[in-house]
């Protein structure tokens, strides 16, 4: 007996052993414990440290252990948002959908977390969400990121930090050298690998499961999401993927660029900014590189060891059920031509192809060739990636897809009406967010975010979006081309435009 005791004494004292937390109020997590505020039946913690901060000498490198604290972190507040420009409105997208003018800093490596369980025996599903903004901004605080309704609906809710621009996405040769890895570039991935080991070893502790872990993004964090399933790294981090309006399989603005055009990309910017070596380089301030250079992905050969969709025609790729799609008016573009010089366009562009062309995105009226230009930048930026993603894993027959397309168009006043199903349209109804967005939403909408964030919880719990009280959604194969057409009436339906897709499909991998 008194030998049983002694055992069980040690291995209190040496961590090996954790009791199970009947309060959340205080949750003990492998670097210190922390606390959080309550609302209602939601527990919240906001700017929890998953990394050292990543500025001086840690500037382009793989982010760092936390060093562990004493006593217990308040974290009720959310902590500063990725160094990047000050996050004015533009077009459609208002405060809502921006992150807090303050605070900025490189010092930004936090997530934070929404829990509705009561104890850490629950075991609960986990949701991951990995914020868009063209690799360049975006940050964990914006309002329509919030987790409580989520965490209402059963699911532990993470929102994780990562850095962009230049301080996420920057190669140059002397960071390739002192890597370990004989690589460089692509530290806002490896942040959000960092997150998601974090959320592996500390999860069970707010009440979830660990091997229950569904990655989800939208924009650059659907790129993002796609980029991690592609991983090796990301082995055994998650079990499935959501991915919205964003993935890098075939040529495009976010496909991948190579380590070495990376890295001569780097040395050019040192030149420009007459940094000599790393150490000027990280004496820069932050303030000075903000808005500078290119950001995005880089094929470096660790984190991605080749092209997207190289890793997934080898079946390399962690195979993990998906939920993807797009929306209705996915699109930026400038100014709208009128349908005779859409047509030279296309001619001029397409030259032997523009017969064709024309005929899946045609230009018999001006109001025709306008929709057309809108499908076009759809498809050409978002469809066709989130559409071959679906038809690869489908022919694999590993595991299953399922595929959407978002159609409402957010009600709004005359200024606004016109974006339509724009692009992050989704994401409020998603996670059943709408109460964060200043529109004249009407009971349709309050039912639609009903019905989509409980696909998504659903598919987060189980791998499989269905369930009681919604409309059945069948998995997606290329016989049946079965989509959800999200919109006032959600209901399956056979993809609609699936010729024009599988046309710029083969426009896009010519070039």
């Amino acid at each position: 007996m008194k030998k049983h005791f002694a055992l069980f004494f040690t291995m209190i004292i040496s961590g090996s052993f954790t009791f199970a937390q009947n309060s959340l109020d205080v949750v003990t997590t492998q670097t210190g414990k922390v606390s959080g505020s309550v609302n209602g039946d939601v527990h919240v913690f906001k700017g929890i440290p998953f990394a050292a901060p990543p500025v001086g000498d840690l500037r382009w490198k793989e982010p760092q252990p936390v060093t562990p604290w004493q006593g217990v972190k308040q974290c009720i507040t959310f902590s500063a948002s990725p160094m990047q420009p000050k996050p004015d409105e533009f077009g459609v997208y208002t405060r809502e959908f921006l992150i807090p003018y303050q605070p900025i800093s490189e010092d930004c490596l936090y997530l934070n977390v929404w829990t509705g369980a009561k104890s850490s025996t629950e075991k609960r599903a986990v949701l991951v969400y990995i914020y868009g903004g063209g690799f360049g901004s975006g940050g964990a605080a914006v309002p329509i990121y919030d987790g409580e309704a989520m965490a209402k609906n059963g699911i532990i809710f993470v929102v994780i930090n990562y850095r962009v621009g230049v301080f996420g996405f920057f190669a140059h040769p002397d960071l390739t050298k002192e890597s370990g890895h004989n690589a460089s570039g692509n530290y806002g991935l490896m942040d959000q690998l960092a997150a998601l080991k974090w959320v592996k070893q500390n999860i069970a502790a707010f009440g979830g499961d660990a091997g229950n872990v569904t990655i989800a993004g939208q924009s650059a964090g659907s790129m993002s999401v796609n980029c991690l399933v592609a991983s090796p790294l990301g082995k055994g981090l998650f079990q499935r993927a959501i991915a919205e309006s964003g993935a890098s399989f075939l040529n495009g603005p976010y496909g991948g660029t190579t380590l070495k055009a990376a890295e001569e990309s780097g040395v050019k910017a040192a030149q420009s900014l007459n940094a000599n070596s790393l150490a000027d380089l990280r004496k820069i301030p932050a303030t000075e590189l903000v808005g500078k250079f290119g950001s995005r992905p880089i094929i470096d050969g660790y984190v991605l060891p080749a092209p997207i969709a190289q890793i997934f025609a080898d079946n390399k790729e962690n195979s993990v059920p998906l939920l993807t799609g797009w929306n209705q008016d996915d699109a930026f573009v400038d100014k709208l031509k009128n349908a005779e010089d859409y047509k030279k366009q296309i001619v001029a562009q397409y030259k032997d192809k523009a017969t064709a062309f024309l005929k899946y995105y045609p230009a018999g009226t001006d109001a025709e060739a306008a929709r057309s230009q809108i499908d076009v930048s759809r498809n050409q930026t978002f469809g066709v990636q989130n559409y071959t993603w679906a038809n690869v894993q489908s022919g694999k027959g590993k595991a299953k897809v399922y595929l959407y397309r978002f159609t409402r168009r957010l009600p709004a006043t005359a200024d606004f009406a016109k974006y339509g199903a724009f692009h992050t349209g989704e994401v409020a109804y998603a996670y059943d967010n709408l109460r964060f967005l200043n529109r004249p939403w009407e009971p349709v909408d309050q039912q639609l975010a009903t019905t989509i964030s409980g696909y998504w919880a659903n598919f987060a719990k189980t791998g499989n979006p269905n369930g009681i009280g919604l409309p059945n959604w069948p998995a997606y194969d290329t016989k049946s081309d079965h989509v959800m057409v999200l919109g006032e009436k959600p209901a399956a339906e056979v993809l609609q435009d699936k010729a024009a897709l599988d046309f710029m499909v083969e426009v896009i991998g010519e070039k």
